[in-house]
């Protein structure tokens, strides 16, 4: 019987196909627009997670102020001393590396070419916290470090913007007051939530501080980047490092943190609790649509049972049960959603692999939600068809078979 049914609704299509479109419209809509906007979303939280990632693996920051915002923020605080960066190292169990970090910002010269670069003092720990990969020459070593050596590793944007795109290994670059020799261009890392991450040069601190810039004072690092161990909880390992921190700045038991200490995992929740938030929110506006779409197809199938009442009486007269013209308009309901459904998934899967690229986020195709859409639009069908199937199921079949 379902299947005759079927068969029925799908003549039904045939016979109008230009109202059966219209009809279905709003429920294509309705789910290619939830199908997108959770698509884009669960995308759009894995860009997040790749991004946050390459910033470094089991990565803590340790920062002066109170936040990671605005630079008023950290007005007026100290910064930490290179002494702090050994008290971490020797005190703190659970440390794979830690790199101290003096950055700056500097004018760079090539020559006619002169831009301002982000320029970063640090030791030779510094390239593998932060997960960097060497892309043509070497890191520095610790005896450049020690020595202090005018030598420096760039990264992509440098090379193109600066260099020209020229070969960099062996250039001398003006960085400040000092010439630096590149001896090393950093594998592309591309954007981040921060910036640009290959617009930087890396030096040793020791040459930062004794070529470049001096050193004017003890507390000349402005940021200590810490690796932890494999396994190491790092919830332990954030509160030990606040504690001794605390301790060494001076802070009393009333007074609040002057820096914070957060690892990339904090940040990584924080941004996809909120984007998975956002996407929560625009799928159930475009929810909306979906339900739109059901009313339509109430609508043209009270219009179909109007249509059809000599049918319907015709049918009951000769022995059709009511629940069989129930279930024969409920079926034809669910069939409108059902195209309407699958239409959608298709147009939905278009839209999300063009907007991918276009926003540059991977393509990440999730069975699960395909399946809760054309699910949902089969369950907006059954919802929406009953009214009329009811209607046709309770018409009297002499009054139907009057009927002009």
């Amino acid at each position: 019987m379902i299947w005759n049914a079927l068969f029925i609704a799908l003549r039904e299509l045939r016979r109008n196909p230009v109202r059966a479109f219209l009809t279905v419209l709003g429920v294509i809509i309705g789910v290619a627009s939830v199908i997108t906007m959770v698509t884009l979303g669960q995308a759009t939280t894995q860009a997040v997670k790749n991004q946050i990632s390459s910033l470094g693996s089991n990565l803590i920051t340790v920062r002066p102020g109170m936040g990671f915002g605005p630079r008023a923020a950290s007005a007026g605080v100290p910064n930490f001393m290179e002494s702090d960066v050994e008290a971490i190292s020797s005190q703190i169990d659970g440390v794979a590396a830690i790199a101290p970090v003096s950055s700056q910002s500097l004018s760079t010269i090539y020559r006619q070419n002169a831009r301002t670069t982000s320029v970063v003092g640090t030791t030779a720990d510094y390239f593998e916290i932060n997960n960097w990969t060497i892309g043509e020459g070497r890191f520095f070593s610790a005896s450049d470090a020690r020595s202090g050596r005018a030598v420096c590793v760039i990264g992509q944007t440098v090379v193109d913007n600066l260099l020209g795109g020229e070969p960099a290994i062996g250039k001398k670059i003006r960085i400040g007051k000092a010439p630096c020799e590149v001896i090393g261009v950093l594998q592309a890392k591309g954007q981040s939530g921060m910036g640009d991450q290959d617009d930087t040069i890396v030096v040793p601190l020791t040459t930062l501080q004794r070529r470049l810039v001096g050193k004017t004072s003890s507390r000349n690092i402005s940021q200590i980047t810490i690796s932890a161990e494999e396994g190491s909880d790092s919830d332990v390992l954030i509160g030990e490092i606040t504690s001794l921190m605390r301790h060494r700045r001076n802070l009393q038991s009333n007074e609040d943190d002057d820096f914070n200490v957060f690892d990339t995992r904090q940040i990584a929740d924080t941004l996809s609790s909120s984007t998975q938030m956002m996407t929560t929110l625009l799928a159930a506006v475009a929810g909306v649509s979906l339900l739109v779409g059901g009313i339509g197809i109430m609508n043209i199938m009270l219009v179909s049972v109007t249509e059809r009442t000599r049918e319907i009486g015709v049918r009951l007269a000769i022995g059709a049960r009511a629940r069989e013209v129930l279930l024969q308009f409920l079926v034809e309901a669910v069939t409108l959603s059902s195209v309407g459904g699958l239409a959608g998934i298709l147009l939905a899967l278009l839209l999300c692999a063009g907007i991918s690229k276009l926003i540059q986020v991977p393509f990440v195709f999730d069975p699960q939600i395909n399946t809760v859409a054309i699910l949902f639009s089969m369950g907006v069908g059954i919802l929406f068809g009953f009214t009329p199937a009811r209607r046709a199921a309770r018409l009297d079949p002499i009054d139907a078979l009057r009927h002009e």
